[in-house]
């Protein structure tokens, strides 16, 4: 066990996620004392013990500057004792390329950003250069959009044919939902209504489109040709650069389903395997093959569709290397358009993070953490080089708590093949205004401000509206959604 005491609260989250990234297999205990002697203090798993003390935050530092303070001195001692460096260094944020997003806008140019990232945050050399690579590729994606004007919509259909061991979405199995998807569409397709409206009214230009869970093919055809249909008459494509749809599972997709995604002019698709290693799918809950994650892929193909995702995660229980490189030389003889590679991240609200909780050691669950350390950085080398070897660039990225290996997230695609979708939820450069249970709406809004000297400005505020996530209070609480979403859509 690890004990961490803390002088203050601000100390807590970003220290408790360091010391998880170095020792994942541990209990980390935490307690805060604002009496105590020092600013922090740590009991390492063999009893030694590392303190900050109050003396060593800068004086007058404000509480930004204290907090680094203390995660620099306790990311160089836990380095010192484990022996071993983290890819992204002191970073707990989901978004790194936030972080180069800011500096390129900034003017700062690569090798200054680089150098800097190392030397402030500890970031490798390798994740600071992809970091600026990916930042570059999307700002040339969203110097082509109205982030004033222009938003995003995301439309969630929280059912799925069975609910896999790792997700942690709010989203239930169809044998469980079946008697409520009427009622929860009818919900749905009032909410989007009232947003198109709302749209409308404002000015608003809509440039993508983001239906995902869950997963939406669980709907039947006539449900999908309802659902699209509303969309259809609710919102303009004057302005619509992409309309992606998550395919998703292979035993959710028919002919009759990708022939009405076609019909409304989806462009882009979803279709994730997760791996393609059979006993794996069967050990993680997923209820199809092998063989019809590639009958679905040829599938859509020859109906038309000329964007493809693929998704797969590193690090699933039991997988090693060989058979991530199995898995990608299966997903290369597929060839899709874009691939996005995760880093299992078990949550608490995922089962397998349940049976984690119970059998107190994720060992169980995905073998030796030492071993999967190694397994694991060389599953992220195969997946960066097979997408090199398909012709596919990374173009965005993002991190979770809990991830195998302390790794990232990302996606790669061809040219002209990226999700622009994708970027701006990760940049939150522009408004995302979310319809279904558990969707969350972020708003920018253009706040006055006063400038020095007297003179009035502008800054921007992400304000978040959030949907309940239980789909039954959903489906009765409706209203009450589209009223709070009103207090700040576009005011």
């Amino acid at each position: 066990m690890i004990q961490l005491n803390c002088s203050h609260n601000m100390y807590t989250y970003n220290t408790y996620h360091l010391v998880k990234a170095f020792f994942p297999e541990e209990e980390v205990c935490q307690n805060v004392a604002e009496d105590m002697e020092d600013a922090f203090r740590m009991t390492f798993p063999d009893g030694r013990e590392f303190a900050v003390k109050r003396e060593e935050i800068p004086a007058g530092a404000d509480r930004s500057a204290g907090k680094y303070a203390v995660d620099t001195r306790l990311y160089e001692a836990c380095r010192a004792y484990t022996g071993r460096e983290l890819a992204w260094g002191l970073l707990t944020g989901v978004r790194p390329t936030k972080l180069a997003m800011q500096k390129l806008e900034e003017g700062m140019d690569r090798d200054a950003f680089v150098r800097w990232f190392r030397e402030d945050s500890y970031v490798s050399g390798e994740k600071a250069q992809l970091a600026w690579e990916i930042a570059g590729r999307e700002k040339s994606l969203l110097d082509r959009l109205d982030c004033r004007d222009g938003y995003s919509l995301y439309v969630g259909i929280p059912f799925c044919p069975s609910v896999c061991s790792y997700c942690s979405f709010s989203s239930g199995s169809l044998a469980q939902w079946q008697d409520h998807i009427g009622d929860y569409l009818a919900a749905l397709l009032k909410e989007l209504a009232w947003i198109g409206e709302r749209a409308a009214l404002c000015g608003k230009k809509m440039n993508t489109v983001y239906i995902g869970g869950g997963t939406p093919t669980t709907l039947t055809a006539g449900q999908l040709e309802e659902l699209l249909s509303c969309i259809d008459r609710c919102f303009s494509r004057e302005h619509l650069l992409e309309y992606t749809v998550e395919a998703g599972r292979p035993d959710s997709i028919t002919e009759e389903k990708l022939q009405v995604l076609r019909g409304h002019g989806i462009t882009r698709i979803s279709i994730n395997p997760q791996t393609m290693q059979q006993r794996t799918l069967d050990l993680i809950g997923r209820r199809h093959t092998v063989d019809e994650i590639k009958e679905s892929f040829h599938m859509a193909r020859g109906l038309g569709f000329d964007n493809i995702n693929m998704d797969l995660i590193a690090g699933l229980p039991g997988e090693t290397a060989a058979d991530m490189a199995d898995t990608l030389e299966q997903i290369r003889a597929l060839g899709p358009d874009s691939l996005t590679v995760h880093s299992l991240a078990i949550k608490r609200a995922a089962r397998m993070g349940q049976e984690k909780s119970t059998t107190g050691s994720i060992a169980s669950l995905a073998g030796d953490p030492a071993v999967m350390a190694r397994e694991m950085s060389a599953m992220i080398r195969m997946a960066y080089g097979a997408a090199g070897k398909m012709g596919l660039s990374p173009y965005y990225l993002y991190r979770q708590k809990n991830m195998a290996g302390n790794f990232e997230n990302v996606g790669f695609a061809k040219v002209d093949k990226a999700g622009i979708y994708n970027i701006l939820i990760m940049e939150e450069k522009q408004s995302i205004i979310a319809a279904g249970a558990g969707a969350s709406t972020k708003i920018l809004l253009d706040e006055p401000l006063d400038a020095p000297g007297g003179r009035k400005g502008t800054k921007t505020t992400l304000v978040r509206a959030e949907n309940v996530k239980n789909i039954r209070e959903y489906i009765t609480r409706i209203d009450e959604m589209i009223e709070r979403k009103g207090e700040w859509l576009w005011r």
